[in-house]
């Protein structure tokens, strides 16, 4: 039956038949009691919006991006090392489970030892951006050509050979993709806000959770421009002075009682069992009977039902990203030929890819109730939106011929067949950060792993967590090995190695 379906048609049938099975398990259910009249007072709130309502608004901004920053920075320093030798199996295997870990659910393990402190929101960016500048800086280190060392005089020395015989030629690409991930990291340096780090997530919840939609709709158009704007304040000659002000601006920094981290690290997170048996509490047998009860309990009532919900949400989320990246390059594309359609899509797909997907579930949680929806909704909406601009950059690469009907025919028959195989390619690269996303949205009601993760640490059992946060490092490591493996013998059809990396 597939015998004239080319590879791109199976993948994406296999897509569909995988997200149809989803659909029959995902909870899409509307739980508000007044959803059309909560959208009627959103939709008032973001045509009025109030710019000084919220308290120590260009503060709040000035802290998103500085925790940003600074989260950046070190992630540098920890990373760039780190993809010299990224080739070492175990250190792949650590960053990978590293980066596997949402900077949510690293904020919200920092927080039992250093507290609301500054360290806690820099630390939570900084190890899962370190592990992944690891991996991309490795991945594009791998394209210099190898010939460019033949070139340089006899006796160069190895730090100049590797200067100018490899890192010179892949340095734009380097420097494109931290630009790229510091766009990441506001997101998340936002999001931090709802844990209770002074950036502009925490003003925005307090303001829909308080139902003023007019406060919560300026700083969202607020953090749309910062995002947008990048370009225009971010110059290079400034960073050093944005990195001081940073420094000198943090909130005050709290006590560390090294005496509470040792306990957390030999004691806390230790599964009941192994901790007894390592201070001397217990019996071998004793140890290990208590520690295959506390696992077997935990991996059938916590881990394997919120692994399960996970990938149901993820997959849904991954079949809606697909549709929505279609229509949405359709309507912003150059080709849609289109003087009024192409410049407000383009202006909706930098709102969406603007947005975090935590923030954009949280005010869809408000509108239709915790339930899957909103889940799936702020995952296709921003993962969609992003895809869809990485293709338009693609538009330039062709040209219109004379033998296709613009709009229509040479939209389906040229456009869409240059485009497809990265869009494919770009979704299933994506697809990583959905299921990590995926996992936090736990933390606002839904029942994936987030959820357990956050009642552990709401109840104090931090081995629960802990365990639970290893859980999620390994279905991430697996699930992108799996994708990867997909796509391998399908990467010569037009991906690059620049969008590539915008999409780890």
């Amino acid at each position: 039956m597939f015998k004239f379906v080319g590879p791109w048609q199976r993948l994406t049938l296999g897509l569909w038949l995988l997200v149809g099975v989803s659909l029959l398990f995902v909870d899409i259910e509307i739980i508000s009691l007044d959803p059309w009249g909560e959208l009627l007072r959103m939709g008032q709130g973001l045509l009025t919006p109030d710019f000084f309502a919220t308290e120590s608004l260009v503060n709040a901004l000035w802290q998103t991006v500085s925790f940003a920053l600074l989260g950046v920075t070190l992630g540098l320093l920890l990373g760039s090392p780190l993809a010299l030798v990224y080739r070492s199996p175990l250190v792949a295997g650590v960053c990978a489970m590293v980066r596997g870990i949402h900077e949510i659910f690293w904020a919200l393990l920092f927080l039992q030892v250093f507290g609301l402190s500054p360290l806690t929101g820099v630390l939570a960016i900084a190890l899962p951006y370190g592990a992944t500048f690891a991996r991309v800086f490795h991945d594009i280190l791998q394209q210099a050509p190898g010939t460019t060392r033949e070139t340089l005089p006899f006796g160069c020395d190895r730090l100049s050979a590797y200067c100018y015989g490899k890192l010179g030629h892949v340095l734009p690409l380097m420097l494109a993709y931290v630009r790229y991930r510091f766009e990441c990291a506001l997101r998340s340096s936002a999001v931090l806000g709802f844990i209770g780090m002074p950036t502009l997530g925490f003003y925005l919840e307090t303001a829909f959770r308080q139902g003023k939609y007019h406060e919560g709709a300026a700083l969202l158009i607020l953090f749309v421009v910062l995002i947008g704007t990048i370009p225009l304040w971010s110059r290079r000659r400034l960073l050093p002075l944005y990195l001081l002000a940073a420094l000198l601006t943090l909130p005050k920094m709290t006590g560390v009682d090294l005496h509470l981290v040792w306990q957390f690290l030999t004691f806390d997170i230790l599964p009941p069992g192994i901790r007894e048996l390592l201070h001397g509490q217990q019996n071998l047998t004793q140890g290990l009977t208590r520690f295959a009860s506390w696992w077997q309990r935990l991996t059938f009532e916590q881990a394997l039902p919120g692994v399960g919900a996970t990938l149901v949400l993820a997959v849904s989320a991954l079949g809606l990203t697909h549709l929505l990246a279609l229509l949405g390059h359709r309507f912003a594309s150059m080709h849609s030929r289109s003087k009024y359609s192409m410049p407000l899509a383009q202006l909706l797909l930098l709102i969406m890819r603007s947005m975090p997907e935590y923030i954009l579930a949280f005010i869809f949680m408000m509108l239709c109730g915790p339930s899957m929806l909103p889940a799936m909704l702020a995952l296709g909406l921003h993962n969609g939106a992003l895809i869809a601009y990485l293709l338009t950059r693609q538009d330039r690469l062709i040209t219109p011929s004379a033998l296709y009907q613009r709009r229509s025919d040479h939209y389906g028959y040229e456009v869409l067949p240059r485009i497809y195989p990265n869009l494919m390619s770009l979704l299933f690269y994506r697809f990583e950060v959905i299921l990590r996303e995926t996992a936090i949205f736990g933390v606002l009601g839904v029942m994936t792993l987030g959820f357990y993760i956050d009642s552990a640490f709401s109840e104090i059992r931090y081995n629960n967590a802990f365990y639970l946060l290893l859980v999620t490092a390994l279905l991430n490591v697996l699930v992108d090995a799996l994708a990867r493996r997909m796509l391998a013998k399908r990467l010569s059809q037009g991906m690059t190695v620049g969008q590539v990396s915008c999409v780890v």
